[in-house]
């Protein structure tokens, strides 16, 4: 089993390319069951101790997987079970099963176990599962201790995250070959417990990966306020939203952090304040320039808004600046852009997204030209060129006001410090993410603010 962070995505479309790939150079079908259903039984020997294991299996290629489990757990001297939903249909599943020499029986039937495997349906289901197969998955899985389902739970679509009907939460998800796009979009995430990648030697690469820790080395020895980058933030109509973002990128390690508007009584005394005009915003020290927590939709947001675009800074467009902006406007800049809406922000700027969250974003980033934050209780951060980020699940404490303002202010940090634009929003997301689980629950986004130092360290 490997640890998903920084691996690959793959669609079920992608997947079986790299297996089509791997069989087109000589090696068959049936070995690559015999590899994933070692991997699965490898990792359910490690899970399960000494516990009885029920394998449910399904009539394609998942259920052959579970078969080969099966009879490399009973090799192993482990007590197993299978029950079957019908009998394999595949050659290379018809042949799995053959190894089994133990009885199968009706899934409708068979008793729960301590230990739950469910290998019934992969990739590439399309509709909910038959009713009666439902039924019966969901209350096996409400009697184990522990259930592990094989690839994907059943009865998710695997590139969107829909539940395509009633799916049980599963502990563990054992990925095979590579992460697939929903088990980390929700609401099918949700569902997968614990992921980890059972490799079944074929080669898989993608645009898309799983957000991977960044590099949060401190500052070099030689460095000073400004290598380690300067930010601004404009202030708008609520002045606290602003001075958050502000605080989060101090926290968030940017040397210089100044907050473009009128005075904030209580701000750090280490937040410099200067007025938003022309000679503060043609500042050419200025790495990152953040606009829109707080801002308002009026007119003098719209003023603010046309002199932040103006200029040749990388900008970051949060908050109320997503409903005052258009996507060509941005697309015309030619400085880097980087946005971070959620759903509501994203539909007035982009309009409702159709498919799933990873293909708006990536539609969306292509149309704006910017790096594209599309956070929620799961973030996709794409870039104009394809390349993409899924995020696995965040506190969902992360739900306060404010915290947007937070992510808002780290990912300027990155972004001021020198990073890239798409590892600046991924970094920023992911140490946001971090300082939610340093802080436990029940926090506000002041504190959330001040653990983002803790967290990078």
């Amino acid at each position: 089993m490997i640890p998903i962070a920084g691996t690959p995505v793959l669609t079920a479309a992608q997947m079986r390319a790299a297996e089509d790939a791997a069989i087109a150079t000589g090696t068959s079908v049936d070995t690559l069951m015999q590899r994933a259903g070692a991997g699965v039984a490898d990792a359910v020997r490690r899970l399960a101790g000494v516990n009885e294991v029920l394998i449910v299996c399904g009539p394609g290629n998942n259920g052959g997987d579970g078969y080969v489990a099966a009879a490399r757990l009973h090799a192993a001297g482990r007590k197993v079970r299978v029950a079957a939903a019908a009998e394999p249909r595949s050659p290379a599943a018809i042949a799995a099963r053959a190894l089994w020499t133990g009885p199968v029986e009706p899934l409708a039937t068979a008793a729960p176990a301590p230990v739950l495997v469910d290998a019934l349906f992969g990739t590439g289901l399309s509709r909910a599962l038959d009713a009666d197969i439902e039924v019966a998955l969901k209350a096996l899985a409400k009697h184990a201790n522990l259930a592990i389902a094989v690839d994907v739970p059943s009865g998710v679509g695997t590139d969107d995250g829909a539940l395509l009907g009633e799916v049980p939460t599963f502990h563990v998800t054992l990925a095979l070959g590579a992460v697939k796009p929903a088990l980390l979009l929700q609401p099918a995430a949700a569902r997968c417990g614990a992921v980890r990648v059972v490799p079944i030697g074929v080669a898989v690469d993608s645009d898309t990966h799983v957000l991977a820790p960044p590099d949060l080395s401190a500052p070099a020895v030689d460095a000073h306020k400004f290598t380690r980058g300067m930010v601004a933030v404009v202030r708008g109509r609520m002045a606290g939203a602003a001075q958050l973002a502000a605080q989060a990128a101090m926290h968030s390690g940017a040397g210089y952090v100044e907050l473009l508007g009128a005075t904030i009584p209580g701000a750090p005394h280490a937040l410099v304040r200067r007025r938003c005009d022309d000679a503060a915003l043609a500042d050419q020290r200025i790495g990152a320039l953040l606009i829109g927590p707080g801002l308002g939709r009026d007119d003098e947001a719209r003023a603010l808004l046309d002199q932040a675009l103006a200029t040749d800074h990388p900008l970051i467009v949060d908050g109320e600046a997503l409903h005052l902006v258009s996507p060509d406007r941005l697309r015309a800049r030619a400085a880097p852009s980087i946005l971070t809406p959620h759903a509501g922000e994203f539909a007035a700027l982009f309009g409702k997204p159709a498919g799933s969250k990873l293909a708006a974003a990536r539609q969306a980033a292509a149309r704006a030209g910017a790096i594209v934050v599309f956070k929620g209780p799961d973030t996709v951060i794409a870039a104009p060129d394809g390349r993409a980020m899924l995020a696995g699940e965040a506190s969902s404490w992360l739900s306060t006001a404010g915290s947007g303002d937070v992510l808002a202010g780290a990912i300027a940090a990155m972004l001021a410090g020198g990073r890239a634009p798409l590892g600046a929003a991924a970094a920023g997301v992911w140490l946001h993410a971090e300082a939610a689980r340093r802080l436990g629950p029940a926090f506000i986004a002041d504190e959330l603010a001040r653990a983002l130092a803790g967290a990078r360290a």
